[in-house]
């Protein structure tokens, strides 16, 4: 019974029951405070445990649900839910699991925050590893709000069955104020820890910079939401308050060279929030599969060589494992990054041959291009980083805050900077409306792949029409409703919660 104490709902008590070690450390040694939370090494210990479920989150599944349900992606597996769009609150597919691994990874943040608090340990030391903590429960929150909008919220410890019981009949709490709660919170936090690039940080931890970052990316969503914000500018100024400490941070961006944006290429300076993998042969396995729906297909005759697709592409090796890829939609690559531009991305992103050889199944698209790829890649084992922020990101996040604001100036110094490293011309300001297009494209040139583009299409009110009109995979147009602009809560949490939660936006559709 005690052990059930610390579930938030009842699907979560096996993934708990299951859970493995984050980083370093095994979490179920921390449940009982009285006995842990005796020393730094301890604390640091309950720290790690609020990693531990990034890498099950970001999976193929992850780009399925983000940039393959988008207007510059598209995935045609016959057999994957997500790809298709069938999602509703009695099929919830990969939303089922990233619902329930956040929620897990809040509740060991809470258990570790109550933890550390308590702890004998000195202030100083506590300082840092509390900042630490909090910054990765804004981000599972982060992810929460991006996927669901309004969610059930919650900061407390699951000390007692009182507690839990009232946790587990939580409604959902508005999105606008979970990321108002987020914001304050971090804004009080991240000057406990060091300033600096998260490359710099011991073993590349969570640091001020993703606190800085989170910060952004929740007041941008509330510029967007919030209706009864105190002023226009409100949250788009507090969106820049926090990103130019990132710039005073980070620098300028040529600094950073263009190839560090490729996933095999870890923890880089311009990275600020990356997955961890690793992969030794025979050794510790730390992985994930995205890789596996990211490089060229492998007919039968193919399998277990390094031809891909009619081309021998040494690099990726013999022993891969390739599942039916996602590939750019037409609209990316024949307009917005096109085979012959200027822009040097487009060979990361894109992959229409190699080694000067033509890939036989490239007539109208590429594949997914080398940014993707796991070199010498055993079965499914892609132990890449996948990056998830990047300082890029931030500028370009600046420059639309900046077009908010209409400050030209700042605007196309942000938006330049980025345009300028890929090769391509500055940008020259026509009309706010077309700048403001050049932003959201050029977020999709720089961003491709990086699960972030339906959250954009999302917070610029725009995902559903573009979706519907531009994504290439029929199976997908011809299932999608408004009310996948969010996931569906999953039927499970809604009975679980006494149907204090809902799904009103579904049940429109009769779903």
């Amino acid at each position: 019974m005690k052990t059930k104490i610390y579930a938030f709902f009842a699907v979560l008590l096996a993934a708990f029951a299951a859970s493995s070690c984050s980083l370093e450390e095994n979490p179920e040694y921390f449940v009982n405070k009285k006995q842990f939370y005796k020393n730094r090494e301890q604390c640091e210990a309950a720290v790690n445990a609020c990693y531990n479920q990034l890498k099950n989150i970001y999976t193929f599944r992850m780009l399925t649900l983000t940039d393959a349900h988008s207007d510059i992606i598209y995935e045609a597996a016959p057999t994957v839910t997500e790809a298709r769009l069938e999602l509703s609150p009695a099929q919830p597919g990969g939303g089922e699991d990233i619902w329930q691994r956040c929620y897990q990874m809040i509740m060991y943040a809470n258990s570790a925050i109550a933890g550390i608090e308590t702890s004998p340990i000195s202030d100083e030391e506590k300082k840092p590893l509390l900042a630490e903590t909090v910054i990765m429960r804004a981000f599972h929150y982060y992810l929460l709000t991006s996927f669901w909008g309004d969610v059930p919220f919650y900061t407390e410890d699951v000390a007692t069955t009182e507690i839990m019981n009232r946790i587990t009949r939580l409604p959902r709490m508005s999105a606008v104020e979970t990321r108002r709660y987020l914001i304050e919170e971090l804004n009080e936090y991240v000057d406990y820890l060091p300033q600096i690039r998260t490359s710099e940080n011991r073993g590349n931890r969570a640091g001020a910079a993703v606190g800085l970052m989170l910060i952004g990316k929740m007041a941008m969503w509330n510029a967007a939401k919030d209706t009864d914000a105190p002023s226009e500018d409100y949250w788009w100024d507090i969106a820049l308050d926090a990103l130019k400490r990132l710039q005073g941070i980070y620098g300028e961006l040529n600094q950073y060279p263009l190839e560090d944006i490729m996933f095999r290429n870890k923890n880089t300076r311009e990275s600020i929030f990356e997955v961890q993998h690793s992969y030794t042969s025979g050794g510790v396995i730390y992985t994930s599969n995205l890789a596996c729906v990211c490089m060229p297909y492998q007919n039968t005759a193919e399998s277990g060589t390094n031809v891909f697709d009619g081309v021998e592409v040494e690099e990726l090796g013999n022993d891969a494992n390739v599942w039916t890829p996602a590939r750019p939609n037409v609209y990316f690559c024949s307009g917005l990054q096109t085979r012959g531009s200027d822009d040097l991305r487009a060979a990361i992103n894109m992959a229409w041959e190699y080694g000067g050889k033509e890939f036989k199944s490239v007539n109208t698209r590429p594949w997914m291009g080398p940014k993707f790829w796991c070199p010498n890649m055993r079965d499914s084992y892609d132990s890449n980083n996948y990056k998830i922020f990047r300082y890029a990101d931030a500028l370009l996040m600046m420059a639309e805050c900046y077009h908010a604001k209409r400050d030209v100036e700042n605007m196309l110094a942000c938006l330049n900077e980025v345009k300028t490293r890929a090769g391509l011309q500055p940008y020259a300001f026509r009309s706010w409306d077309r700048a403001l297009t050049e932003i959201q494209d050029e977020r999709a040139r720089e961003l491709f792949g990086e699960f972030q583009r339906k959250f954009d299409l999302v917070r610029w009110g725009i995902w559903y029409s573009r979706v519907s009109e531009i994504n290439d995979y029929q199976e997908l147009r011809m299932n999608i409703r408004p009310c996948h602009e969010y996931l569906p809560i999953p039927d499970k949490q809604v009975t679980y919660s006494g149907y204090m939660l809902d799904n009103k936006e579904y049940n429109k559709y009769g779903m």
